[in-house]
């Protein structure tokens, strides 16, 4: 009588014995996991669309001339730290635990997410205070990015692999703007409630997980790649600074693409980087595993999520604009209300994702990665098509289904794609794996947002000044300040809208609308005529920022197919084995050599 067929997956043991792992543990770890991943991604966002009461709270005007650093690093230095630290963070976890780091995670991001509610001060040191705490919660957020999908990895059979973190991503992509809608909500009542939110899940997971989560897989005792972990860090945080100044004005230009300080700094980055690729194909135990590229499923999936998160990461900020400097006031809502009606406007995309994930993923486990992973980067070029088509002032039940048919198509991309990039790397390289993956994402996330709106920013320049100037002068403003006012970098135009504020009011200034007629002023400050003078600049902007997602969705496209069919699973060579009461078999095999991994390309 043959055996049952089981999966190859990982494997851990204390000494020579055996770890006994309860039945449901596998959901237990994907309960806790997927907990993990959502309160992370939430915090991501909600301070993003609770930024206007945060800086009145502590009394700063972020589009005040020499403020911009306080508004673009509460914006990015969440994801820049998530980016750099997300690859170190996943190596420590193969080596001191994936379950520990995860915990951990937990713990240092309620810590600092308490220390962000009891800000005292005002003015800078108060935006200082707040930008160095969310640097550090964004250590804790690294932490549970970094080893999540290693901990679901060792939890689940590789058949069902699709299925867990299609529920796994779904939670973190549908965060998102699940947290637009949350900061909506707390910040006009209170803008520490957008931090305090988190502390009590954070406390409850925290627990949770040190009591249910079980390490099981073999910790590999190595030293830390100390030139490795430096160069990368420094060259990434580098690179990243550079993009992200890179959408500021500079002299007379209306970015700061010719700043030698920014030219400095990508190239500088990029040298780090360079070496970081040297140093880590010379030392006994790297931190990046350079050899996991040789694995084609691996290569292919992380270049595929590289892409798609390149494609879609400045979307969230594109349909920000749309709707709260346009659409939202067209129809009625003051733009002080637009950052909660936009979260709202948006939650269409968070129900394509929660339905799209765990239903990708579980076919993807019965079919495969490749046709979900390729076809969602062929919809999410369709999707933009249609964005790209649709009237800025559109029929919001059309809006809503494009929205739908965006998360279906972007949430059948990821969860396929993660499962099949996690079960092509070798059990003792999960946690750098997982790490390397998820760099790559978040990296390109940063430097979408920085493509999207110097984009967005070149398409501006060539019509919003011109209408700017005429659009003022028709209603009263001197020629002298509508120059001046058509004058200003488009970017400030772009994060007055962004923010909920007017932007005209913003803009011309109290000083010059006091010289106006109550009815010139009630025109100026209205809520039809910035979005009615923006509607043509900002469409040109808007098919120039979409062209390049679809290009870049669909070359993702093309990179995910080469990825080849449905992976066989590899039967391991060495190892001890861990029982499962309650699964289908009674054991799961122990981890595999590399060498064997990368055998395991074969087509099913």
């Amino acid at each position: 009588m043959s055996e049952p067929k089981q999966s190859a997956r990982p494997a851990a043991s204390r000494g020579a014995g055996q770890i006994v792992v309860p039945a449901g543990y596998k959901w237990t770890a994907l309960t806790i996991s997927t907990l993990g991943m959502l309160m992370a991604t939430i915090d991501g966002s909600i301070t993003l669309i609770s930024l206007p009461d945060i800086f009145r709270g502590i009394d700063i005007d972020p589009l005040q001339a020499g403020n911009s650093f306080y508004l673009l690093w509460m914006i990015l230095g969440f994801l820049v730290v998530t980016s750099v630290l997300v690859t170190t963070l996943g190596r420590l976890g193969d080596i001191y635990g994936r379950v520990r780091m995860y915990n951990l995670g937990f713990a240092v991001f309620t810590f600092f997410s308490l220390l962000l509610t009891v800000t005292w001060m005002s003015g800078s040191a108060a935006g200082i205070w707040l930008i160095v705490l969310r640097l550090f919660q964004g250590v804790g957020a690294a932490m549970l990015m970094a080893n999540s999908a290693a901990v679901l990895t060792d939890a689940f059979p590789a058949n069902e692999m699709g299925m867990a973190m299609g529920i796994n991503q779904a939670a973190a992509m549908s965060g998102t703007f699940i947290g637009l809608v949350l900061g909506g909500i707390l910040a006009p009542i209170n803008w520490r409630l957008v931090f305090l939110v988190s502390v009590p899940i954070g406390l409850f997971a925290t627990v949770w997980g040190s009591l249910k989560l079980r390490e099981l897989s073999q910790r590999r005792p190595a030293r830390i790649d100390w030139p490795g972990n430096l160069t990368f860090a420094v060259g990434l945080i580098l690179v990243m600074v550079g993009i992200t100044y890179g959408i500021e004005p500079y002299r007379a230009d209306t970015m700061g693409w010719t700043n030698p300080l920014v030219i400095a700094a990508i190239a500088g980055g990029v040298a780090l980087l360079i070496a970081f690729g040297i140093i880590e194909t010379r030392v006994a135990e790297p931190m990046f595993r350079i050899q996991l590229f040789r694995i084609r499923a691996f290569t292919a999936g992380v270049l595929a999520s590289f892409l798609a998160a390149l494609s879609r990461g400045g979307l969230m900020f594109m349909l920000i604009i749309w709707l709260q400097g346009i659409w939202l006031p067209l129809h009625g809502y003051d733009f002080a209300r637009t950052p909660l009606w936009a979260g709202l406007a948006m939650l269409p995309l968070t129900v394509g994702f929660l339905i799209s994930g765990p239903l990708s993923g579980i076919l993807s486990d019965r079919f495969g990665a490749r046709p979900f992973a390729t076809g969602g980067m062929i919809g999410t070029a369709i999707a933009f098509v249609l964005l790209e088509l649709l009237p800025v002032n559109f029929p919001y039940w059309l809006f809503a289904i494009l929205l739908f048919f965006t998360g279906m198509v972007m949430s059948s991309f990821g969860s396929p794609n993660r499962a099949a990039v996690m079960n092509s790397i070798p059990a003792e390289h999960r946690g750098a794996g997982s790490g390397m993956n998820t760099t790559f994402q978040n990296s390109a996330q940063v430097l979408s947002i920085g493509i999207f709106f110097s984009l967005m920013i070149v398409g501006l320049s060539s019509s919003l000044p011109q209408s700017l100037y005429q659009g003022l002068v028709a209603h009263g403003v001197s020629s002298a300040a509508a120059t001046r006012v058509s004058h200003l970098p488009p970017v400030s135009t772009l994060f007055a809208a962004f923010l909920g504020y007017n932007p005209v009011q913003h803009l011309v200034g109290p000083g010059v609308l006091s010289h106006l007629t109550a009815a010139q002023q009630a025109t100026l400050t209205g809520r039809s005529f910035f979005p009615t003078l923006i509607t043509a600049p900002f469409r040109a902007g808007l098919h120039v920022t979409f062209d390049f997602a679809i290009a870049a969705s669909l070359v993702a496209a093309a990179v995910s197919w080469t990825r080849g069919g449905k992976v066989a699973t590899v039967a391991p060579t060495v190892g001890p084995a861990v029982v499962r009461t309650g699964d289908a078999g009674s054991t799961d095999a122990a981890d595999g050599e590399l060498a064997g991994a990368e055998d395991s390309e074969a087509i099913a």
